[in-house]
C-alpha cells in the first residue's frame, strides 16, 4: 500500500549535471528542518550529460530521491505529465533544477494550499535576473494570457508552483502546455488560485535551454488552451455561432441586391458589377465552412473515447 505523503516535488531536467547534488542538498534541508515526509522525482528529458548519472546516485543514497528518464527530448511539458503521473504527495510542487527557484519557498507554498485551501499557487519572480531578450516577451505573454482567461497572474510561466494532487491529476499536459497549467487547472474546476512572490535566484551553471521557438509556440498554445476549455465539447457552439453570424451578413447583402434590383432600381447596373453582391458571396462561403467545421468537431468529438468523462468530486449512494 502507498504510504500518502506531504509533498511531492516535480523536477523536470536537461543538462543541468552541475545543479542536481546542490539542489537536492538544499531541498533536503528544508524537508528535515519542517519536519515533512516528501519525495523528488526528477525527470531527465534526454539529457547528453551526466545528469542522469547523478540522479541514480541520489536515488541509491537517498530512498526519497525517485528518477524518469526520457530516450530523448520531448519538452518541459511531456517531462511535467509523468511526474504528476507518479506524484503522491497531498500538495505538488513544481520547480526548475538549475538553482533559480529557491527550495526556502516550499513551507509557505505548502502552507497556501492546505490552511487556506487554494486549488494552485503560482509563483511570482517580481524581481529578476533574466536578460531583457526574455522578460519582454515574458510580460507580453502574460498580459494576453490574464485578457483571454480571466486569471490574473502576474506570471503564469513561473517554474515554481503548488497545486493540489487533485488539481494535477485533473488535467494533461503536451506540446508546451506547462506554460499554462493555472487556465488548464481553472477549466477542470479547480478556481481558487493565487500567487505568491518568490525568491528569483541568478543562473549559477549552465544556459538557459529555450530557444526562440518560444515566441511563437507560446501565443498558439495559449489560444489552444483557452479554446479547449471553453469549447472542447461543444465545438459547434464556436465554429457554428461563428459560422451563422457570417451567414446572416452575407444573406442580408444577397437579399437587398435582389430587393433593389427588382423593386427599386431597375436599370441600374448589374448585380455582377456590385461590391456588395462579392461580399455576401464571401461571406455566406465562409459561414457556411466554419458551421461544416462545427459540425465535423461534433462528429468527432461525438466518437471519442472521452466524450462522457467528466471530473467527478464527490459521489454518494455507490
Amino acid at each position: 500500500m502507498e504510504i500518502k505523503l506531504d509533498i511531492s516535488i516535480v523536477i523536470p531536467l536537461f543538462n543541468e549535471e552541475e545543479s542536481l547534488p546542490e539542489l537536492h542538498s538544499w531541498i533536503k534541508k528544508v524537508m528535515e528542518k519542517n519536519n515533512f515526509s516528501y519525495e523528488v522525482i526528477f525527470i531527465d528529458d534526454g539529457s547528453k550529460d551526466g545528469s542522469w548519472n547523478i540522479v541514480q546516485k541520489l536515488h541509491d543514497d537517498y530512498p526519497e530521491v525517485k528518477g524518469i528518464k526520457f530516450q530523448r527530448n520531448y519538452g518541459k511539458s511531456a517531462a511535467l505529465q509523468k511526474g504528476f503521473e507518479i506524484a503522491n504527495g497531498d500538495v505538488v510542487i513544481t520547480m526548475d533544477a538549475d538553482l533559480q527557484d529557491s527550495p526556502d519557498e516550499i513551507p509557505e507554498l505548502y502552507k497556501l494550499i492546505k490552511e487556506e485551501d487554494f486549488d494552485l499557487i503560482s509563483g511570482w519572480k517580481k524581481k529578476r535576473y533574466d536578460p531583457i531578450t526574455k522578460t519582454i516577451p515574458t510580460k507580453l505573454y502574460n498580459w494576453a494570457a490574464r485578457k483571454l482567461t480571466g486569471i490574473y497572474l502576474h506570471d503564469f510561466n513561473c517554474g515554481l508552483k503548488a497545486y493540489k494532487l487533485a488539481a494535477v491529476k485533473s488535467i494533461e499536459l503536451y506540446g508546451d502546455m506547462h506554460r499554462y497549467t493555472p487556465p488548464l487547472v481553472k477549466y477542470a474546476g479547480f478556481n481558487k488560485i493565487g500567487e505568491k512572490v518568490v525568491q528569483h535566484q541568478a543562473r549559477k551553471f549552465g544556459y538557459s535551454k529555450f530557444g526562440m521557438n518560444r515566441f511563437l509556440n507560446g501565443p498558439l498554445d495559449l489560444l489552444s488552451v483557452v479554446f479547449m476549455g471553453k469549447f472542447g465539447k461543444k465545438p459547434m457552439h464556436f465554429f457554428g455561432a461563428i459560422g451563422t453570424f457570417l451567414f446572416i451578413i452575407g444573406f442580408m447583402f444577397a437579399l437587398y441586391l435582389g430587393i433593389d434590383k427588382l423593386f427599386i432600381d431597375k436599370t441600374s447596373r448589374l448585380i455582377a458589377e456590385r461590391t456588395e453582391f462579392y461580399i455576401s458571396i464571401v461571406a455566406m462561403i465562409i459561414g457556411s465552412q466554419f458551421f461544416l467545421a462545427g459540425f465535423l468537431a461534433e462528429l468527432v468529438g461525438r466518437n471519442s473515447s472521452t466524450r462522457n468523462q467528466y471530473l467527478i468530486e464527490k459521489t454518494l449512494g455507490e
